[in-house]
C-alpha cells in the first residue's frame, strides 16, 4: 500500500514528463543503421547457414532455427518502431523498413500499425477493451457470463494455448485476415502482405525444398511468436497493473502503472530490443527502442514503474481476471477462495 501511495505521489503532470522525454524521442541515424545491420544482417546470414546445414544435420538446422527466432523478435521490435514512426525521421523510410520487417515476421504493416495504435490509446481502459490487447475479463464479468463464455475464456487464458498455440495461430493465420473495423488502407495492407508472403514462400521453398523451408519457418515463427506474446503479456498482465473505467482513466497512470519495467539479463534485453522498458514506451511511443534505456535512467520519475524480473514475471502466468474490488489481477484459484470465504460469511 505504501509503495502504491508513493507511486501515485511521484507521478508528474503531462507537461513535466513530456519535457523530460523530449530529447530521447529524436531518432538517431547511426544507431538505427547499426541496429538494422546487426539484426537483419544476422537474420539473412543465419538463413544462408541454415541452407548449408541441411546437408549436414537436420538437428543442427532446427537448432539454428531456434536462434533465428530470437533475431526475429529483435526484427519485430524494429517493425514495431517503424509502425510508431520512431525508428527513422523519414516517414517513407519507416514505411519501407516496416514492410520488409513485416514480411520477415508475417505481419501486415499498416493493419498492425492501426491495431497497435488502438492498444496505446486504450491500454488500461476497461470500457475500451477488444482491439490489440489480450482478452481480459473482470471478476464480475466472468461470474455473470454464461457457462460457454467461461469455458471459452478459460481455454483462451490457458498458458499452453496462450503461449504455444496462439502465437503461431496469430502470426501464421489470423494476420492473414483484416479486421472488420479497419479502413481500406489497412485492409489493402493485409492483401498486399499475403501476396508478398506467397511469393516469398514459393521462392524460399524452391531454394530449400518445401518441407525443409516449412520446418525452418515454423520453428522460427514459433520461437519469435512465443517470445513476443510473453513479452506483451507480462508488460500489462501483472498483479498490480492498472485498469480503470473511462471516466477515471488517466494516460500517465496507465503508462507508469499499467506497463511494467521488465528487467532482463543484458543478452535478452538485446534480443528483445529494450522493450522491457515498456513504461517509457507507453509514455511516449515516439522514443525509438535504442533510446528507451537512456530515458529510463535519466530521471527517478521513470524508475517508479512496476518492476519485474525473469523469476517474478512467472507469477503472471497465474493471473486471469481483474479484481475490481481489490484493484489487482487474480487467478481462478484465488477467485475460488474468495467465493468460498463469502459462502462461509453468509452461512455464519
Amino acid at each position: 500500500m505504501e509503495k502504491q501511495i508513493a507511486k501515485k505521489n511521484s507521478l508528474k503532470s503531462v507537461a513535466e514528463w513530456k519535457e523530460l522525454v523530449a530529447e530521447y524521442q529524436q531518432p538517431h541515424l547511426g544507431r538505427a543503421i547499426w541496429q538494422i545491420t546487426n539484426t537483419l544482417g544476422s537474420v539473412f546470414a543465419i538463413w544462408v547457414i541454415l541452407y548449408l546445414t541441411l546437408s549436414i544435420s537436420w538437428w543442427l538446422t532446427v537448432g539454428l532455427s531456434l536462434l533465428a527466432g530470437l533475431f526475429l523478435v529483435r526484427a519485430f521490435i524494429i517493425f514495431h518502431d517503424c509502425g510508431h514512426g520512431s525508428f527513422f525521421k523519414s516517414k517513407k523510410a519507416n514505411h519501407i523498413l516496416g514492410f520488409i520487417t513485416g514480411m520477415l515476421t508475417f505481419t501486415p504493416y499498416h493493419h498492425w500499425r492501426w491495431e497497435h495504435a488502438m492498444h496505446h490509446a486504450t491500454n488500461g481502459d476497461l470500457d475500451r477493451r477488444g482491439i490489440g490487447d489480450i482478452w481480459t475479463l473482470t471478476v464480475r464479468e466472468y461470474l455473470s457470463s454464461s457457462r460457454i463464455t467461461r469455458l471459452n475464456y478459460r481455454f483462451v487464458r490457458n498458458p499452453f494455448i496462450l503461449f504455444v498455440f496462439a502465437p503461431l495461430f496469430l502470426f501464421m493465420i489470423l494476420e492473414r485476415f483484416p479486421s472488420s473495423k479497419c479502413k481500406p488502407k489497412e485492409r489493402r495492407s493485409v492483401h498486399i502482405m499475403n501476396l508478398s508472403l506467397f511469393i516469398w514462400c514459393l521462392t524460399m521453398g524452391s531454394i530449400f525444398g518445401a518441407l525443409p523451408f516449412l520446418v525452418i519457418q515454423v520453428t522460427m515463427m514459433a520461437v519469435a511468436g512465443t517470445c513476443g506474446i510473453w513479452l506483451f503479456y507480462v508488460q500489462h498482465q501483472f498483479e498490480d497493473t492498472y485498469w480503470a473505467q473511462s471516466e477515471d482513466w488517466d494516460f500517465t497512470a496507465a503508462a507508469m502503472e499499467g506497463s511494467s519495467y521488465y528487467r532482463l539479463p543484458k543478452i535478452l534485453q538485446w534480443f528483445s530490443g529494450n522493450i522491457g522498458f515498456h513504461h517509457i514506451h507507453h509514455l511516449n511511443a515516439m522514443i525509438p527502442n535504442y533510446n528507451l534505456e537512456r530515458c529510463h535512467k535519466s530521471d527517478p520519475f521513470f524508475q517508479v514503474a512496476p518492476e519485474l524480473n525473469l523469476l517474478s514475471s512467472l507469477k503472471s502466468i497465474t493471473f486471469r481476471l481483474w479484481d475490481e474490488d481489490n484493484s489487482k489481477m487474480i487467478g481462478f484459484r484465488e477467485l475460488k477462495r474468495q467465493l468460498a470465504m463469502e459462502d462461509l460469511e453468509e452461512a455464519a
